[in-house]
Parts: C-alpha cells; sequence; structure tokens
C-alpha cells in the first residue's frame, strides 16, 4: 500500500509535533539566567519572595514577571502590574525615574501615577513587602 501525498504531509507534520514537543519537555526553559527573579519561591512569612532588596536601586525599580517593584524612595517599595492601564502592553524599562511602556508611549511615575499618556489611570498596586532582604509578593 503507498501513501497518498497528503497522508506524508499529514505524518510529517504528527512526527515534528512530537518531537517538538518532547523536545521542550526534555530541556526545560534553557539555561539559567540572572536576574531578580532567580530567587523566587515562597517566603517564610507568605507570598512569593520575587526581588532581593539590594536588586531594586533607590529611584528606580526592576521588572519581575508580571509585576514591577519600585523604590522611589531609601527604604520605600511599591509594586505594581507590569500590564499598562492605556492598551494593556507590558512595560519594558524603568529609566530616568520613570515606568516606560513600548508601544504607545506612556509614563509612569515610580509611585505608580501617570506621567505621560496616552494612560489615564495609574498602574494597578500590587501588596509587597520586605522580610529580611527580600521583596515579597502578597
Amino acid at each position: 500500500m503507498h501513501a497518498t501525498r497528503r497522508q506524508a504531509l499529514v505524518g510529517t507534520g504528527i512526527t515534528l509535533a512530537a518531537t517538538a514537543v518532547a523536545g521542550c519537555t526534555t530541556y526545560g526553559d534553557g539555561p539559567a539566567k540572572s536576574d531578580p527573579s532567580d530567587s523566587a519561591g515562597p517566603a517564610p512569612g507568605g507570598g512569593e519572595v520575587i526581588a532581593e532588596v539590594a536588586d531594586v536601586p533607590v529611584g528606580s525599580g526592576v521588572i519581575v514577571g508580571d509585576t514591577v517593584v519600585t523604590q522611589p524612595t531609601a527604604g520605600v517599595f511599591k509594586g505594581f502590574s507590569s500590564k499598562c492601564t492605556h492598551k494593556g502592553c507590558t512595560v519594558n524599562e524603568i529609566a530616568d525615574g520613570t515606568i516606560h511602556c513600548p508601544c504607545h508611549g506612556s509614563e509612569f511615575n515610580l509611585d505608580g501615577t501617570v506621567a505621560k499618556g496616552p494612560a489615564t489611570r495609574p498602574l494597578d498596586a500590587k501588596s509587597v513587602e520586605v522580610e529580611g532582604d527580600s521583596i515579597v509578593l502578597q
């Protein structure tokens, strides 16, 4: 019995898909990365450790997954969603004291308030606390 061209192509596609799935599960997410999210895990008092205090500069911040952590003044830490309130794009940079959205140019202050539109609402707040040397998402 000979396979039709369609059967051969479908069979090849299934084989390639199975290989890709097996490869993804075998090799995981790739090499370890060195960033603040490497310290993620459960905190002793509850919540999830998302960064170390030393990783968040005074007058700036870091983006860890879907959370923005800032330190507007020494010892004061704020947490926000990384989703821009304008159209839901993910903010991608914190520079010169503002959080930047690459999609339409919105900028947010380190306290989450709008510095420059088109966004009209502040970033959605997330509860973060300092526990020892760690920043914990509650």
